[in-house]
């Protein structure tokens, strides 16, 4: 879609402007869009400042090497400084993150939400409270199971595997409306079918009179005793906007949030800010079957296996062109170059891991820095899942399984042995990880947290935090629509306070 609502182009906005609103929301991910949706459907009039610009779907090539660069933080190298390196990428533009996930949805698991309760003091968070809320997201963003005939044969080859081993698993749930299998996900969707909130939830906003501000980064929150007054925000034309509000929310992102409160001398009391970081890392496992696989053909994350999931572990499907699998495979030279000489045969996927390890963000020199090092259970873990992905694979029918392990030659013959023997430490592990949650966490004590259960920040009158920063602990599970439900429930109740 073009863009259909009230726009201001902060690349057009040059000077001093200074606007009035009844609530400010800066950010369009998973978190900011559906705010402002819901504020702006209560009868608020809202401004949405978003850091990056819109994107139309009719200008997605479908090539990593030309999106990348356009759609993610950093050209999609932002990374961990630790033991290992995780590459952590994170979207730029209207939609934030969802306009570059694999748009996989899992409500937040009953066990998850029980744990919150009990070590965060979050009481409201029930599965009967927070029911009607996932039943309104879904329905927004069209979340439906994948079908079979858009999995494609990378999903179908480790549904045969962990079927004869008699493992538990299904299709996803994403939110994708008219989905065709680009297998571009990460890329923005060409077909425009996923439904990432700048297609969404914004537009839903958009009906109800909300304002969007793009290309427009803020940079200071002004308070006056308990309450923020005005947030000032820099435009890409080198203007200055000054937006004045009742009500503002933030909703940076697990990365831009504390970095932006911190830099502002809020909702520092704590000393929990910035810290508690739990990422989801995860890696992928690559398989040599003797028919043609074409990985990238059909939805990469279709497929998921959860017979582990109680450990710590889940796999999830991941595949992905050819251009980007290259870069992805553990090996290197002539090894690479014959691996992706017979890619059409190559069958990928994905583990990740529940995270014990947490670790921080602070800036230097203005940039964001991110301190992680994985933790040693967590290196077993993986370890765990490779050698469970391997089974499956193995009786799949694969003849060679590859396992991002430093050091570590091929599995064949069905053995996995040489890879449970193997001493695995983090830094002989290569990972990613797409969830970065808990630097503004949430909790009932404001001691040990950033915002209380209704997402404000603590000693603060109107001043509230909605994305990934406020999910206490690390889900398990794909977070986005945990974070658009939070975000969802906040909103209401902002709007029922009048």
């Amino acid at each position: 879609m073009k863009v259909a609502g009230e726009t201001v182009a902060g690349a057009e906005l040059a000077g001093e402007r200074i606007v009035t609103f009844d609530a400010c929301v800066i950010g369009t991910g998973a978190g900011g869009a559906p705010v402002a949706a819901e504020l702006a459907a209560a009868g608020l009039r809202v401004a949405m400042l978003e850091e990056g610009a819109w994107h139309d779907a009719d200008d997605f090539s479908a090539r990593p090497r030309d999106m990348a660069p356009r759609l993610y933080r950093d050209g999609g190298q932002s990374v961990t400084i630790g033991d290992p390196p995780i590459v952590l990428p994170t979207g730029r533009g209207v939609g934030g993150t969802t306009l570059i996930n694999s748009g996989t949805c899992f409500r937040t698991p009953a066990h998850v939400l029980e744990r919150w309760r009990e070590d965060d003091g979050l009481s409201a968070l029930t599965e009967e409270e927070l029911a009607p809320v996932f039943d309104d997201v879904e329905a927004t963003i069209g979340v439906a199971e994948v079908p079979a005939d858009l999995a494609g044969e990378n999903a179908a080859i480790v549904r045969r595997g962990a079927e004869r081993l008699g493992l538990s698993g299904g299709y996803l749930r994403r939110n994708a409306r008219g989905c065709v299998g680009s297998g571009v996900c990460a890329f923005g969707c060409p077909a425009g079918a996923k439904q990432h909130t700048g297609v969404t939830f914004v537009p839903r906003a958009w009906e109800h009179g909300a304002v969007l501000f793009t290309d427009a980064t803020v940079r200071d929150l002004v308070r006056r005793g308990d309450r923020v007054t005005e947030v000032v925000a820099s435009t890409s034309a080198g203007g200055t906007l000054r937006v004045r509000a009742d009500v503002f929310v933030v909703a940076c992102g697990t990365i831009g949030t504390p970095l932006l409160l911190r830099r502002n001398g809020l909702g520092t009391a704590s000393g929990q800010l910035g810290r508690n970081l739990s990422i989801h890392p995860a890696s992928a496992v690559r398989a040599r079957m003797d028919h043609e696989v074409r990985m990238w053909e059909g939805v990469p994350q279709s497929y998921y296996v959860d017979a582990y999931a109680a450990d710590g572990i889940m796999l999830e499907g991941i595949a992905a062109p050819p251009d980007q699998a290259a870069m992805a495979t553990p090996r290197a030279g002539a090894v690479l170059r014959d691996l992706m000489l017979d890619v059409r045969r190559s069958a990928s996927f994905g583990v990740m891991v529940t995270d014990e390890g947490r670790g921080a963000v602070h800036s230097v020199l203005g940039r964001p820095v991110l301190r992680y090092d994985l933790h040693p259970g967590d290196a077993a873990r993986f370890q765990r899942g490779f050698a469970h992905l391997a089974e499956i694979f193995f009786a799949a029918g694969a003849r060679e399984v590859i396992v991002p392990v430093s050091g570590l030659p091929a599995l064949r013959d069905r053995d996995v042995e040489p890879l449970l023997r193997a001493r695995v430490r983090p830094r002989d592990l290569k990972l990613m990880a797409f969830h970065p949650l808990g630097t503004a966490r949430a909790g009932a004590d404001p001691e040990r947290s950033v915002v209380d259960g209704d997402l404000r920040v603590h000693g603060l009158a109107n001043l509230f935090v909605a994305d990934g920063s406020v999910v206490p602990s690390s889900p398990g599970v794909n977070p986005q629509l945990t974070i658009m439900a939070l975000a969802t429930r906040a909103a209401r109740l902002i709007a029922a306070r009048g």
